[in-house]
Parts: C-alpha cells; sequence; structure tokens
C-alpha cells in the first residue's frame, strides 16, 4: 500500500432546490390560495475520521466530491426532498486546511470525528412564503441558493506517542522491527525508508504504545533537502522522541548535532520535547571505545545514555523501561489543536 500523507481535493455541496409557483385547485375551494412548496436543502460534504485508515491515498486519483442537489419544491405545499449529504472517510490525525485562505478548518484526531467542510445551499421559497393580506395571490418564487465550493489541502500527521528520529541508517527501521510487529524494508544504503513506519510496542501492563519511525532527516531537511521536509511534520504529535545514533559513525557527536539542529530549525517546540537518547550498534565496538563514547555523550544530555544493538537486541529493556516512565511522568496532551470551526 502507498503512503500517501498530502492530497488537494476539490467539494461541492449540493445547491438548494427551487421554490415553485402553485395554487390550490380543489372542488368547492373558489379561492384556494397559494400551496406552492419550499424547495429541499443541498446536501452537505463532511470529513469523518476513521481508523481504518493509515494513508490518504484514496484521494490519490479522485480530487472532485459533489453532495446531492436538494429538489424543487411541489404543488399541495409540498417541500422538496432535502439533498443526500456527502461523508468522505479520512484517517485519523488529518488536518484540513482551506487551500484559498490557507485557513485551518479542523484536525480531526479521534476516530468518528466529523468536520463539515462545504455547507448546503438553502432551498429557495415557495409562493405561499409571501402570502400577505396585501397580496393574497403571489406569483413569484425564489430559487435555491448554491451550495459551498472549497479547495481543501489534507495533510496527515501520524499519531505516535513515540517518534524515533536519526540519520539515515542510524538502525532506526531495524529498532522498530525488534521492538514490534512492523516490518519496514531494511538495506545498508541511504534512504531505504522512504516512508514513515508505525509499530505497536506492548508495555509490560499489556497496553500498547505507538512508535512511528521517522525517515529522511538530514542537514538542510527542515529547508526541504532530502526527505525531512515531508515527514518532520509526522513528529509534531508525539509525545517523546527516541534519538537514535549510529555509534560506528565517523562522527556520532556530530550526527546527533546535525538532528538537534534540524529539530530546533523546524520549530513548533520540537527540540523542547523530551528524548532518550540511544546509541545503536555498540556490539561493534571495542569496550574501549563504547566507555570513551558513552562519556562524551553523558556529558552532553541531561538523561541516561542507553548503549544498544538493534540487530542483536541488546540493551533494549532499559531503553523501554525510560521511555515508559518518561512516559508515565508526562500529562496527557489532547493532540487536537484548536478548530476554528467547529467539530460535529
Amino acid at each position: 500500500m502507498q503512503f500517501i500523507d498530502q492530497a488537494e481535493v476539490e467539494v461541492i455541496a449540493g445547491d438548494g432546490g427551487d421554490g415553485i409557483v402553485a395554487f390550490r385547485r380543489e372542488k368547492y375551494v373558489p379561492a384556494g390560495g397559494p400551496a406552492g412548496g419550499n424547495g429541499g436543502p443541498g446536501g452537505s460534504v463532511y470529513l469523518k475520521a476513521t481508523a481504518q485508515l493509515q494513508t490518504l491515498l484514496d484521494f490519490r486519483y479522485a480530487h472532485r466530491f459533489k453532495a446531492n442537489n436538494g429538489q424543487r419544491g411541489g404543488p399541495k405545499n409540498m417541500t422538496g426532498a432535502a439533498g443526500a449529504d456527502l461523508y468522505l472517510e479520512v484517517p485519523c490525525g488529518t488536518v484540513v486546511y482551506d487551500v484559498e485562505t490557507d485557513e485551518l478548518l479542523g484536525d480531526l484526531v479521534t476516530a468518528d470525528q466529523v468536520l463539515c467542510v462545504a455547507q448546503g445551499g438553502k432551498g429557495g421559497l415557495g409562493n405561499r412564503h409571501f402570502l400577505s393580506n396585501r397580496n393574497r395571490a403571489p406569483e413569484h418564487a425564489l430559487p435555491g441558493l448554491p451550495g459551498e465550493e472549497r479547495r481543501l489541502r489534507l495533510e496527515l500527521k501520524l499519531l505516535a506517542e513515540v517518534g524515533i528520529v536519526g540519520l539515515p541508517n542510524a538502525g532506526k527501521s531495524t529498532l522498530i522491527s525488534a521492538l514490534s510487529a512492523a516490518r519496514p524494508k531494511i538495506a545498508d544504503y541511504p534512504f531505504t525508508t522512504l516512508v514513515p513506519n508505525l509499530g505497536v510496542v506492548r508495555r509490560p501492563t499489556g497496553d500498547g504504545t505507538v512508535f512511528a519511525d521517522i525517515p529522511g532527516l538530514i542537514e538542510g531537511a527542515h529547508q526541504g533537502l532530502g526527505l525531512g521536509h515531508e515527514f518532520l511534520r509526522h513528529i509534531e504529535r508525539t509525545r517523546l522522541l527516541l534519538h537514535v545514533v549510529d555509534a560506528t559513525a565517523e562522527h556520532p557527536l556530530d550526527n546527533f548535532h546535525t538532528i538537534q539542529q534540524e529539530l530546533e530549525a523546524y520549530g513548533r517546540d520540537l527540540s523542547d520535547r523530551p528524548q532518550v537518547l540511544a546509541l545503536n550498534k555498540v556490539d561493534a565496538l571495542t569496550s574501549e571505545v563504547l566507555t570513551e563514547l558513552m562519556g562524551q555523550f553523558e556529558a552532553l544530555v541531561p538523561g541516561p545514555v542507553f548503549g544498544i544493538s538493534a540487530v542483536a537486541g541488546t540493551g533494549l529493556g532499559p531503553m523501554l523501561q525510560q521511555i515508559w516512565t518518561l512516559l508515565d511522568q508526562m500529562p496527557v496532551q489532547p493532540a487536537t489543536a484548536e478548530t476554528p470551526q467547529a467539530l460535529i
């Protein structure tokens, strides 16, 4: 399945039905009066979050969606049928913007959350509405109003509590495959991982915590270099970052600083988010080199530094225990942003 996390769509609400001009024509009713019904309202377009979708792939080829129009009014004061509303399902974590104004319309975080993105037009008034003492036989009605039209930009931000960051080939994909049932593509060349990967890691209590492997972060990612600018936004919702550094790299400390600088340059308080630092591939180092490297990082960061090997599965237990401890100490923040338009 392709991972599509951005899409532009056009949504068109239904037009309201026209009101009509009609009069009562019944036996023994010589002056029946106006009886033209109102038009029915047009259908509205809604976005509905669902946990069954993980990508915006459904909007890759279909870009235009229209709700049904309302029906015109009928005689005998009959109101026209309302147009059926249109519901479009999107994955949880979808942020909705108006393309023309760049206005944030909504942030669909929880399953079954619904957002109206195009309001259906009101039905026109029939001639019965214009009956008055001065006009006993009105002969005009109003047309229905057009429905709203909008171009929307949909952006998917993954919902994960822990985001795994690091330079390419630091071993992030290997780590998430060792911790969970996720099976990302793994190879020994840069940019093996081209899309974020999600994995559920079980706690000792049995609860599951979602980890996200965020790929493509390199120097200059916040300016659009590499793939990082495409995926940095997926870190925004995470509560904690797991920073993986390749201990066998030529300059591990420089690699650490590169990622920290990119997080700070991207903004949105990413650099202030709690982090757990893990030096990966320590099984390939001698004890003397590892001790010196651990000392350098311990002098650099406030918290503990964990030496792990994702391939061998060593050192993962203490690292996970630190993650669970930090998550338990952190208040649960609602992942939704303020939305100017009310959610249903």
